[in-house]
């Protein structure tokens, strides 16, 4: 650990010297704008001066620079969730959750083109309820072939062959919430309304 500190300490002066030189700045105007001598910022730079907080503070400013950036710090962890897209069969698929089993939600996006894609149905465990955002999706869906526009959706059984494109040369964008267990998601739709009985 000590060997760790020490090393991330030696390595915080030629990274001083390399951020002042890259602002074109020389030691007697960083000293102007942090309040640190020129003779303290130039033992820094050359490492016959340990830094401290005190004298990193006004520098990391200066440099516009986070403390971590200035002292090499390791990256610690970021408790925000990054999913990163991914393309398959020419689709971006877009993870929306990440959490084992369950459903599992995506946005997708398939690109335009000026020819269309030959449609070449698959089957897997799980069920799938659809959301079209943008664009006309088409959906084959066994011995269905059906053309969705945005504010549709669909649900089924991924059992059933079926095959997803752009319906015309412009990209779709939609929804998919899949489980592999089979869930079902379910449409909660208002009640209709009692009509009064003519008078």
């Amino acid at each position: 650990m000590d060997d760790d500190l020490d090393q991330a300490l030696d390595a915080v002066g030629p990274r001083l010297r390399d951020l002042r030189r890259q602002r074109g700045t020389t030691l007697a105007d960083l000293s102007t704008e942090t309040g640190v001598s020129v003779s303290t910022l130039s033992r820094l730079e050359s490492g016959t001066r340990r830094p401290t907080l005190e004298l990193l503070l006004p520098l990391a400013r200066a440099h516009g620079v986070t403390l971590d950036e200035l002292v090499g710090a390791p990256p610690t962890g970021d408790p925000r969730v990054h999913l990163r897209p991914v393309t398959r069969h020419g689709m971006t698929m877009l993870p929306l959750t990440r959490r084992a089993g369950g459903i599992q939600a995506y946005k997708l996006i398939i690109p335009g083109s000026d020819r269309p894609r030959e449609p070449d149905p698959k089957t897997h465990e799980g069920y799938e309820w659809l959301y079209v955002l943008d664009g006309r999706l088409r959906v084959v869906l066994g011995e269905h072939d059906l053309v969705m526009s945005p504010g549709e959706a669909a649900e089924f059984d991924t059992r059933i062959p079926h095959w997803f494109g752009a319906a015309d040369g412009r990209p779709v964008e939609f929804l998919s919430l899949f489980g592999r267990q089979g869930e079902r998601a379910h449409l909660r739709a208002r009640p209709r309304e009692r009509q009064s009985p003519p008078s």
